[in-house]
């Protein structure tokens, strides 16, 4: 599980640019590093709710980072948003052994962080007691809608060169996984978004067919933590409605 420092919720104003967002504490206008590039306009609505965490220093341009926002109401249910969060959990979770890695036989002697590979630097770096090498590159996953989860929210050119990347390795004798980080509780499935990246798709599709493994695991969040839960389903064929068209 991760803890943020000093949580405190508030109430969203907007964003005048992807890197920064405004926001109500205690009835003061503060402004916050966004820890998203992502869109994130189905849920970065007026006045809904957001926590923030507070961590002042003379390096920083904002005392606030926005990491995580609540959708719905009655009772609706918190979304991580901090693109950096992912990462930490995948590798804690495979160390754990919490987060499966299919295919594997061997047990896991080394977990490495942000590996290079040819062209591509792959986030975590898999050794096994029988020789086995593997990559998994890991993708946080934000959108949602009727409870099924989507990746991505926006087009990603680094995510279609990691998919390709990890083809490349499989050619040459590695295991390769993509793995989701679904950064919410309440999802029956997850999928990838073909009409915002139709490209991204098919590359898994053919990936797939090649022995790429994809998997995708929710997470507990609460707007000060977030815990990776469980395994979810992903299915490629699903159909994904964007809530903002």
């Amino acid at each position: 599980m991760y803890h943020y420092p000093q949580v405190q919720v508030g109430r969203f104003i907007d964003r005048p640019n992807r890197f920064i967002a405004h926001a109500l504490v205690a009835g003061k206008e503060i402004t916050a590093h966004v820890k998203n590039t992502g869109r994130g306009k189905e849920v970065l609505l007026p006045l809904v709710e957001v926590a923030l965490s507070y961590q002042p220093s003379p390096k920083r341009k904002t005392d606030y980072d926005l990491i995580a926002v609540k959708k719905g109401t009655d009772p609706g249910f918190w979304i991580n948003i901090d693109s950096q969060v992912p990462n930490a959990l995948a590798a804690d979770g495979i160390r754990s052994g919490q987060i499966l890695l299919p295919k594997l036989k061997g047990n896991i002697t080394l977990v490495k962080r942000e590996v290079v590979f040819e062209d591509s630097k792959f986030d975590i770096y898999i050794e096994t007691d029988q020789g086995e090498q593997a990559f998994v590159e890991v993708k946080g996953m934000t959108l949602e809608n009727n409870g099924l989860g989507a990746f991505p929210d926006a087009p990603t050119l680094r995510g279609l060169k990691h998919v390709e990347g990890l083809r490349r390795a499989i050619q040459a004798g590695y295991q390769g996984y993509v793995l989701f980080i679904i950064q919410f509780e309440p999802v029956t499935s997850a999928t990838i978004h073909q009409q915002m990246q139709p490209a991204l798709a098919a590359a898994i599709l053919s990936g797939q067919r090649e022995g790429l493994t994809v998997l995708a695991y929710n997470c507990v969040v609460t707007p000060g933590t977030i815990a990776v839960k469980g395994s979810i389903p992903f299915e490629l064929d699903q159909e994904f409605i964007d809530p903002n068209d």
